[in-house]
């Protein structure tokens, strides 16, 4: 059974950064696509970033060109480096594969404010 395992959240300024990792169990982390997901208060959870096994990356347009997802095979870890964050970033950030997720794990808070 897949397990993952969210951390690198934290309370942090507007304009600030945070780099969140996701260790991942399990033998077919090499071959699966990833995403860094993010659930607000009172919102639905979304997608906010999403690399291939062989590390092709998209973003949308809310966090493009602020969030860097990236993936180290031989950790089994991704990792979500977030720059410039805004107050709107503030949500519960989860790891999962892109298609046919596992069990989703606890999540690391991330609050912007200051």
């Amino acid at each position: 059974q897949v397990q993952l395992v969210e951390s690198g959240g934290g309370l942090v300024q507007p304009g600030g950064s945070l780099r969140l990792s996701c260790a991942v169990s399990g033998r077919i982390f090499s071959i699966s696509a990833m995403g860094w997901y993010r659930r607000a208060p009172g919102k639905q959870r979304e997608l906010v970033a999403g690399i291939s096994s062989d590390g092709s990356t998209n973003y949308p347009g809310s966090v493009k060109g602020r969030f860097t997802i990236s993936r180290d095979n031989r950790k089994n870890t991704v990792y979500l480096q977030m720059n410039s964050l805004k107050p709107e970033d503030t949500a519960v950030y989860y790891c999962n594969r892109l298609v046919g997720t596992w069990s989703w794990g606890q999540g690391t808070q991330v609050t912007v404010s200051s």
